[in-house]
């Protein structure tokens, strides 16, 4: 299927699916001001093709999906998490497994704790249950999550940038890196509007509920990961019954670059089958 629009959760959503519509569903739940363009075309249809029906979506403010005015968000995480849901409900799928990466993965485990009959599995990717204090985020080497967008070009540079400084040695190169964020830019209704996922409240914390996670959880994490280190998701498997860490060595803070799309696909294929 090419990319639909679907009314979802009150708000209108782009999503685009791969596989078999009969096969198991897979739901992707891209990064905070990110829209589905950054799970590569080629990732998917890999995932595709070990038996899962793939989905990925623009998040709102991202992408095609509806945008508001940048600064004013009417709304919080927990509308974003039903929007995850929305999505299931417009494609017919009572059931899914549900795959997270950073904000993204916030979203998943908020679904975990507050909607889990909608969920078979779940898998956390450069995720974290909070703050830590043995652990606190470096903000120094945080990279600015919203450009200027004021100038084109410009921006592609500063999100290309961005990427590079939260990634590692497998990130891909800067040729590469630029050609998505041209794809993401060409897609986007008001790219300034994705700095409202920063704005938007976090609602009721659910890490206090994480341990009634009855879900089976895989949680992958880049070892060189600048933002999250490794201390982030082994609280995650702490905290989560039964969860299962695996580290991605040489991965930062970032989409699955294509040197680990082996590891990484296999991992989620056995842990959905």
């Amino acid at each position: 299927m090419g990319e639909t629009m679907v009314p979802a959760n009150g708000v209108d959503l782009c999503l685009e699916t791969f596989g078999a519509g009969d096969d198991p569903a897979v739901l992707l739940i891209a990064g905070g001001a990110s829209s589905m363009d950054w799970w590569e075309d080629g990732f998917c249809r890999r995932l595709a093709g070990g038996g899962r029906f793939v989905i990925r979506y623009d998040h709102r403010d991202t992408g095609r999906s509806t945008s508001f005015p940048p600064g004013l968000p009417p709304y919080s995480q927990v509308d974003m998490a039903g929007d995850a849901l929305g999505v299931l409900d417009a494609l017919g799928i009572a059931r899914a497994h549900v795959v997270g990466l950073s904000f993204g993965g916030g979203l998943a485990q908020r679904l975990a704790v507050e909607d889990p009959p909608r969920l078979r599995t779940v898998t956390l990717m450069s995720s974290s249950p909070g703050p830590l204090p043995e652990a606190p985020v470096p903000a120094a080497r945080l990279p600015h999550p919203c450009p200027d967008f004021t100038d084109r070009a410009a921006t592609v540079e500063r999100l290309v940038a961005c990427i590079a400084a939260a990634g590692g040695p497998f990130t891909a190169d800067a040729a590469h890196l630029r050609q998505l964020a041209e794809r993401v830019l060409d897609r986007t209704k008001d790219p300034a509007a994705a700095r409202n996922h920063w704005l938007a409240g976090g609602g009721p914390p659910v890490r206090d509920r994480l341990g009634t996670v009855d879900l089976p959880t895989l949680i992958m994490h880049g070892t060189v990961d600048p933002l999250f280190s490794m201390a982030h998701p082994a609280a995650l498997a702490r905290e989560i019954p039964a969860a299962r860490l695996v580290p991605l060595p040489g991965v930062g803070h970032e989409f699955p670059p294509r040197a680990v799309w082996g590891v990484v696909i296999e991992e989620i294929l056995r842990h959905t089958a």
